[in-house]
């Protein structure tokens, strides 16, 4: 048995108590319970509410618009007033106003009224000291992401405002030159090799790890709605080895490089409805942690539903991997549109619609992704591609130190209508490891510009 087929037999609980460690109050949580429809047995999601929280306004505790400084820290304090309280609303009234790092904790809604914006400091000072987060699958000490949760339940980002990061470093740190490339391969060695996280520290030197936009690391209960989202140095919205995970009207406009929209890592029990897509990269991209540090946490992804939701720019709608070690089951796209910025143009906007990505050093598996009613202007590549090579820059990084094939089984698209594509299908599988059953069905694309399906090493192709 090779090491990912031992590592997989680990179940999720071993993360259960450092989950269930997050509280801060004992204070009683008040939550709604949502039944999600999925083709899969869908647990019930647990959301947080906050409609009967006391209220904290920034502005009562010394905020500026014109002062940064006076800003953080008076949300800082009303964060720790409403933790303290055992639950509280943390309000960001109408205006523009400057902030550094943002450190949410248990049973805090950091709440943006309309005409309210947070605008995000560019400076990487203002995101140290380092925090416990993690790069691309690998576990590190980075800047802190700009709003970001450690160990908590019960919080939430909502309301009708804007939250911005300026670009000015971010932008140059875009670049990914030899120093950065290094520090890269040296973190990807140190996971290897299990050395401890707190030792794999990425801020030193010209390392220059972009940390994420809104992070909730190791959280329970998490709702983020309605917010617009504006610009971000790395991923925008990244729930890792969380639970129940609700993502709710959110507008996301980012198109800088790695802009994921929304990227669930080792979560169980998401949701992803009614959000609209404007990205750099993929709308939702679905993660389970890359080689031996996923073996290592062993926590899969699984149970997570994406509907009603609106693409208008980026690279997949839904993307699973390349970092997938850990696992990932039981994902469901439902009722999305893809349509182009303008319809003069008529552009192709999206890659793929269902894009799967792997290669011989992952491991994992992925199974029971399921993907319906579709509708898209043009699309770059066709509706579903599955290929189990995809190494990137890292081909000639680091050599494979451990081979560890992906299992992929149960791929059914069906319900999908496009106006132009290069084809229908294209998986590019290993004749070591197959690709088993995967299912089109009720597919419809005007214009075909290439092969319409070109299949190689699958078992149980149904298309029809």
């Amino acid at each position: 048995m090779n090491p990912v087929s031992r590592r997989t037999l680990l179940k999720s609980a071993a993360c259960l108590p450092l989950l269930n460690a997050c509280a801060t109050s004992e204070a009683p949580e008040k939550e709604k319970t949502l039944q999600v429809e999925a083709p899969f047995p869908m647990p019930d999601i647990k959301e947080c509410d906050f409609s009967d929280a006391p209220v904290f306004v920034i502005t009562d505790l010394g905020a500026d618009p014109q002062n940064q400084e006076k800003t953080s820290r008076a949300i800082a304090a009303a964060i720790n007033m409403a933790a303290k309280a055992g639950k509280g609303r943390v309000v960001i009234p109408p205006g523009q106003w400057p902030t550094a790092r943002i450190h949410l904790k248990s049973n805090v809604n950091l709440h943006l009224e309309e005409g309210a914006e947070l605008v995000f400091s560019e400076n990487p000072q203002d995101y140290l000291p380092a925090v416990h987060s993690s790069w691309e699958g690998i576990e590190c000490y980075n800047y802190s992401p700009l709003v970001y949760a450690y160990q908590c339940r019960n919080v939430a980002i909502t309301g009708s405002g804007k939250l911005t990061a300026k670009l000015d470093i971010w932008r140059e740190w875009y670049a990914r030159p030899a120093a950065h490339m290094e520090a890269l391969v040296a973190l990807y060695y140190m996971a290897h090799r299990n050395v401890p996280v707190a030792e794999r520290d990425m801020t030193r030197g010209e390392a220059n790890l972009r940390p994420q936009f809104i992070q909730f690391n190791r959280c329970q209960r998490i709702l983020v709605e309605n917010v617009s989202i504006e610009n971000s140095p790395f991923w925008v919205i990244h729930p890792y080895m969380c639970t129940d995970v609700v993502i709710r009207g959110v507008s996301i406009r980012a198109h800088g490089h790695n802009n994921d929209g929304v990227d669930p890592e080792m979560c169980q029990n998401f949701l992803v409805e009614n959000c609209i897509f404007d990205q750099g990269d993929d709308a939702v991209s679905v993660k389970s942690g890359r080689d031996h540090e996923a073996w290592r946490l062993a926590m899969p992804t699984r149970n997570g539903v994406i509907r009603n939701c609106l693409v208008r720019n980026g690279h997949q709608l839904l993307a699973v991997g390349s970092e997938l070690s850990g696992g990932i089951e039981n994902i469901f796209v439902d009722n999305c549109k893809i349509e182009p910025i303008s319809r003069q143009a008529n552009v192709a906007l999206l890659t793929n619609i269902l894009f799967i990505k792997t290669n011989e050093r992952r491991g994992g598996y992925v199974k029971n992704i399921y993907v319906s009613n579709i509708e898209a202007a043009n699309v770059e590549g066709g509706v579903l591609c599955i290929d189990t090579d995809v190494l990137y820059q890292w081909r000639t990084l680091t050599p494979t130190l451990d081979k560890a094939l992906t299992t992929i089984a149960n791929i059914q698209v069906s319900n999908v209508t496009v106006k132009e594509a290069k084809f229908i299908c294209e998986i590019k599988a290993s004749a070591e490891q197959p690709v088993t059953h995967v299912r089109l069905s009720n597919i419809t694309v005007e214009k075909i510009h290439g092969k319409p399906v070109d299949v190689q090493n699958v078992e149980g192709f149904i298309h029809q």
